[in-house]
């Protein structure tokens, strides 16, 4: 190796180390010492849920339209859905490898259970109550590929239980 090229490579090495292994002190630059941020204790479940009536989560639903009667048909055939998608993981009377559904109504916005069931990726990565849901459960939900007509069927279900 000639000179050149190695004093390139000692220069781009020293460089390497000076710039990745300065994390020691916790002064400004001049002389003071400045606290170190904290990281964040994790929210609870019951932390995250208390925004829960506002919280539509996140996903392709902004805005959910329930008619005060159920639609009976819609609930039919959101719980063949159910039934032939979700029970492997979800059962109504308990908790199972995911909650129940049974009063989810009751503590989600039906946009959070609609994003839920077609974006639980994304609601696990960005929403405080899936995160939470997944801690719980230790299951991620499994993207069932629904249409909004198929997860808007299946919410009208949740209704009846």
């Amino acid at each position: 190796m000639n000179n050149h090229k190695l004093n390139t490579l000692i220069l781009l090495t020293l460089a390497f180390f000076a710039t990745s292994c300065g994390g020691g002190s916790n002064e400004n630059g001049e002389g003071e010492t400045v606290a170190e941020a904290t990281p964040a204790a994790p929210m609870t479940l019951e932390e995250a849920e208390k925004g829960w009536k506002t919280n539509k989560g996140v996903g392709p639903i902004k805005s959910v339209n329930l008619a005060a009667e159920i639609d009976q048909t819609l609930a039919d055939a959101g719980m063949v859905i159910f039934e032939a998608k979700c029970s492997a993981c979800h059962k109504v009377e308990k908790k199972f490898i995911g909650p129940s559904p049974k009063g989810i109504m009751e503590k989600r916005t039906p946009e959070w259970v609609m994003n839920m069931i077609l974006n639980p990726e994304g609601m696990v990565a960005e929403d405080p109550i899936a995160r939470q849901l997944l801690m719980k459960f230790s299951a991620p939900m499994a993207n069932q590929s629904l249409t909004e007509d198929e997860a808007r069927s299946v919410v009208e279900y949740f209704r009846t239980l």
